[in-house]
């Protein structure tokens, strides 16, 4: 589901005009990245968690070319679903 298909449901629900729909989805996008930096997760009860993981330095290959290449190490944000969200 895209941002832009997220802000038309919150409309339809509520009534709210497209402005502050656009508004509370940014807000919440926000709400979790500024946890999980603080944190290291934000957890929804009856949703899920959202952890940051790191990722190692690694070797890994040029498909084309077939050369060994560096990969950087970096974190990303991983999400587990709760098991009410599950069934």
């Amino acid at each position: 589901m895209s941002k832009t298909a997220i802000s038309k449901a919150i409309r339809t629900a509520t009534g709210c005009t497209a402005a502050q729909a656009d508004e509370a989805v940014d807000a919440l996008v926000a709400t979790i990245l500024d946890g999980v930096k603080s944190e290291g997760r934000f957890r929804m009860i009856g949703f899920g968690t959202f952890s940051k993981s790191e990722r190692p330095a690694r070797q890994g290959r040029n498909p084309q070319t077939g050369k060994t290449i560096e990969i950087a190490a970096s974190s990303t944000i991983k999400f587990k679903a709760s098991s009410s969200l599950k069934k």
